[in-house]
């Protein structure tokens, strides 16, 4: 099992620095800090002594990847390779281009992030497999047409219009929760039902179809027939068998989901004001503060491969055949 880990984690090294190069090249190489500045000055005649001084407030004024003026390693440290890409390795966001530390803000904005995703996570898993074994038990009758016909309704739908209508409904016509707004401590609770309750109900439609299609492969299989042949009851065959059989690529789509629960939504967080870091993120980019852009960039590869490598040690544990 530890050299399972320490292979996947040697896998996960080249794709980090990858990401990392791709984001440096991107946001210093083709977008230079020059024009970053000229951006963030935002004025038409901007001279070269207010693009100078800019820079200089900012740590933009160094070479990108070698600084002659310098000898031995400082000449590769006193860089803005060093300085703004690979101290990301050690969790080492610095400054936004605003000049608020970065990494103080993602402490603080974690917190309501995860307050939204990880009940919307569990729930929306729990219903949508419950769901779906539902629709599986009574598969090619009408039950199992109406709720494939529910399912691909609620995808239709635009997320913006479940937001916008549970805010009129719920907040404005009954006044049960306020209609966006955050708070610390238990006050928090009332301002994350509505965007929990909202995010489940956006899911329903995708991931009951999903899980649905997974479990109907499973039924389809000898074992279940032989299953069958034993005079095991419809029940227990779905839940000791169908759902401990789909275990691995239900795992594999809630890896997808693991970078949110840090991450944020972006768009849930913005209607509701909810301070986390999809908010957050969203705001950069429209002040484009490329800093706190890059950092999230990052932030964001690492969570997504500590969910792959998750994924993998899970899969063992289900299926010990896979680390064969």
């Amino acid at each position: 099992m530890i050299r399972y880990i320490l292979k996947r984690l040697i896998y996960a090294i080249p794709i980090l620095i990858g990401v990392n190069l791709i984001t440096f090249f991107l946001f210093f190489v083709v977008n230079t800090p020059d024009d970053v500045a000229r951006l963030h000055l935002g004025n038409k005649r901007v001279t070269q002594e207010q693009i100078i001084q800019w820079k200089d407030e900012r740590g933009y004024n160094k070479p990108l990847l070698y600084n002659e003026m310098e000898k031995g390693v400082n000449a590769f440290t006193n860089t803005i390779f060093y300085e703004k890409s690979f101290k990301l390795f050690l969790f080492d966001f610095g400054n936004s281009d605003s000049g608020r530390n970065i990494g103080y803000d993602i402490k603080q904005r974690m917190w309501p992030s995860l307050a939204i995703a990880i009940p919307s996570l569990i729930v929306g898993l729990l219903l949508n497999i419950t769901l779906s074994l539902f629709i599986t038990f009574f598969r090619a009758t009408n039950i199992d047409r109406l709720g494939l016909f529910l399912c691909v309704m609620l995808m239709s739908i635009s997320s913006l219009f479940y937001i916008i209508a549970g805010q009129y409904m719920i907040s404005k016509l009954f006044h049960l929760v306020p209609i966006s707004g955050y708070d610390y401590g238990s006050d928090s609770i009332k301002f994350l039902i509505l965007p929990v309750i909202i995010s489940v109900i956006y899911g329903i439609g995708s991931g009951t179809r999903w899980y649905r299609t997974l479990f109907i492969e499973e039924v389809e299989k000898e074992y279940i027939k032989t299953a069958r042949s034993k005079g095991l009851s419809e029940a227990s065959i779905m839940m000791n068998h169908v759902l401990r059989n789909a275990l691995i690529p239900i795992l594999t789509g809630v890896v997808v989901l693991l970078p949110l629960l840090f991450l944020g939504s972006l768009i849930v967080e913005s209607f509701f004001g909810i301070p986390g870091l999809g908010s957050y993120t969203i705001d950069a980019i429209q002040r484009q503060d490329f800093a706190i852009v890059r950092s999230m960039v990052f932030l964001g590869t690492v969570l997504y491969i500590i969910g792959l490598i998750l994924t993998d040690i899970s899969y063992t544990i289900v299926d010990p055949r896979v680390r064969l």
